[in-house]
């Protein structure tokens, strides 16, 4: 087992690591050497989060680099919702890393190994990325990691849950999986080289969706909008006004999942071009404010790769500002990944 997964707790929060400061809901791991930062000279990524009015940050992020002693890079945000969605939102960082490359390897059928009363198995240099397999082990990983969250323990997490968007990208294969309403995009190349254009990897779950409805419905769970704002539909219990869920899909809010609301991702796979430059995964902060060209263009426009994230935090952040009514700026976290050296002012 590499330092990306000793690095990562199995076991609950203690309260005072919850701060709502960056330093403490951004991870990053690399199993290829000693450190563990959140940036370093000449990477080639960033990870930012910032609390927004609330007194408690609900947002996490995570990259691992060396993904289970590969090429691999594994990156995730995770948007945590009700009284305790700030600690789903740091288990589900620190325990779906380690549950992926199980259950990845379970898959390879390699030989098992014995290592803090986990068992894991030994992988090859390089994965698979047979979208197929990878289908299957994400599948399965996040069906694992809902199983784990029931688990009675201290924390009740029935009206509590959170999203979760991972990418994946080992060489030129990206595979790309969420559940909820966090998003992730890709920045590439425009046509004409004059610069960079945003292209949306995920489509968020929401009670509007009508397949989404269809599925609560059917399950005998409601889906409608309070009267202050009908547009947004929230799904609720049969018989009570609780607890208007804004997603169709989570990990966690277990009161709801026996009325349609699922913990099962929608896992794609892309095969970069050299055109294609990054990612940006997102929580629902950003994307409430900034549309997904505008965030390509501030992701590419920071000083260096460092900078990227932060970047973007400060422009949704900013817009917060401009376009609240009420003093309300949500949990915004970002995590961007590059998959080539900036060219700087080159398409610009």
């Amino acid at each position: 087992m590499g330092l990306c997964l000793s690095k990562l707790s199995s076991e609950l929060p203690h309260s005072d690591s919850l701060n709502g400061g960056h330093e403490s809901r951004a991870v990053f791991s690399d199993q290829r050497n000693s450190t563990n930062t959140h940036t370093r000279p000449h990477a080639l990524f960033s990870l930012y989060s910032r609390r927004g009015t609330r007194p408690l940050n609900q947002d996490s992020a995570v990259l691992c680099q060396g993904f289970g002693m590969t090429e691999a890079t594994v990156c995730a945000v995770f948007d945590g919702h009700g009284p305790n969605g700030h600690v789903v939102s740091e288990l589900v960082r620190n325990r779906l890393p380690l549950i992926l490359l199980n259950q990845r390897v379970v898959v390879n059928e390699s030989s098992a190994v014995k290592m803090e009363n986990i068992e894991f198995k030994l992988v090859p240099p390089n994965f698979d990325m047979d979208p197929k397999i990878w289908n299957e082990v994400i599948t399965s990983s996040f069906e694992v990691m809902d199983a784990e969250l029931e688990i009675p323990h201290k924390f009740d997490f029935s009206c509590s849950g959170t999203t979760a968007v991972v990418a994946i990208a080992q060489g030129e294969d990206l595979i790309v999986a969420n559940l909820g309403d966090s998003r992730a995009i890709l920045g590439t190349i425009t046509e004409n080289n004059s610069g960079i254009e945003s292209v949306q990897l995920t489509t968020e779950h929401k009670p509007s969706v009508t397949r989404e409805a269809e599925r609560i419905r059917s399950c005998n769970g409601r889906v409608l909008g309070l009267k202050k704002e009908p547009e947004s539909k929230r799904v609720w219990l049969p018989n009570e006004y609780i607890p208007g869920l804004a997603m169709s899909r989570a990990l966690g809010d277990f009161v709801l999942k026996g009325h349609g609301v699922i913990s099962v991702p929608d896992v794609s796979y892309r095969r970069l071009t050299p055109s294609d430059q990054f990612i940006v995964l997102a929580t629902d902060g950003v994307w409430d404010m900034l549309s997904n060209d505008e965030v390509a263009k501030v992701a590419w426009e920071a000083k260096n790769e460092e900078a990227a994230a932060k970047a973007v935090v400060k422009a949704a952040r900013a817009a917060w500002k401009r376009r609240s009514r009420a003093p309300k700026i949500d949990d915004c976290t970002v995590v961007c990944l590059f998959f080539h050296k900036k060219r700087f002012n080159s398409v610009l």
